[in-house]
């Protein structure tokens, strides 16, 4: 099934497709201070990626995406809400159309201008698509990124490569890149349990969400946009929106490491 963004393929048809997107356990969801619990025993995360481990940066049409090595533990995330070690797979983006919207997690009723996800999932499971069957499977740690003044450099290597990556289906080299560069300097964070925001939309992620967004620029977003969804033979249609509305929390708990 051909999901998207659009009225005709959008978040609000996936259940058609994909029965578990009306599940309990549905991301993104609205973060609100008031309904968040601080747990005193939640311990700092810590990311140790190799820079060797990225390959890859790609246009699938749905976001730009970079890949990594992720064949042993090269690249890993650890502590935090985390039982064990999680192996890092790929990383990408959700925008807007806009500056003043993107991200799929909203805190406090704020939405962000995108949101940056670095997928690790569990070595414990034979592999990738084994992980994404467990409840425990995968761990995202999500990145606002919020527009001001100032450009991010640490975003430049990823935006130089939009060029090459224009329309869906495209891919590039991306060799010795260290996502850890893109991190806020606090790594206070929020943590529930929840979904992929993608179909199929499996129940399987511990959410890690940094409270401190990043700061890019208008230029920078715009960047983003100026990818195409369409294959270089297709009409041009800029690549927007890409982001899931907020779904119910219904019991969950959201806790909070600060």
């Amino acid at each position: 099934y051909p999901w998207g963004y659009d009225s005709d393929n959008g978040p609000d048809q996936w259940h058609k497709y994909y029965p578990i997107a009306k599940g309990r356990h549905q991301s993104p969801i609205e973060i609100n201070n008031k309904e968040v619990h601080y747990d005193r025993s939640l311990l700092p995360w810590f990311a140790s990626y190799d820079p060797g481990a990225a390959k890859t940066i790609l246009n699938n049409g749905k976001t730009c995406r970079v890949v990594f090595d992720d064949s042993f533990d090269r690249s890993v995330l650890r502590g935090g809400p985390l039982p064990g070690v999680y192996r890092l797979r790929q990383l990408h983006f959700h925008w807007g159309s806009s500056d003043d919207h993107g991200s799929e997690h909203v805190v406090n009723g704020v939405r962000y201008a995108g949101e940056l996800h670095l997928l690790h999932w569990n070595p414990k499971y034979s592999n990738y698509l084994d992980a994404v069957r467990r409840a425990d499977g995968i761990a995202v740690l999500a990145i606002f990124l919020q527009v001001g003044e100032t450009p991010k450099p640490e975003l430049k290597r990823i935006l130089e490569e939009i060029n090459a990556i224009k329309t869906k289906g495209k891919e590039a080299p991306f060799p010795n890149f260290d996502p850890s560069i893109l991190f806020p300097k606090s790594h206070d964070y929020w943590t529930y349990h929840g979904s992929f925001t993608t179909p199929p939309c499996e129940e399987c992620i511990t959410w890690i969400i940094l409270r401190d967004p990043i700061i890019v620029s208008s230029d920078q977003m715009a960047k983003l946009r100026s990818l195409s969804k369409n294959a270089e033979n297709e009409p041009n249609l800029p690549l927007v929106d890409n982001w899931r509305p907020t779904q119910p929390r219904y019991f969950r708990m959201v806790s909070a490491s600060f």
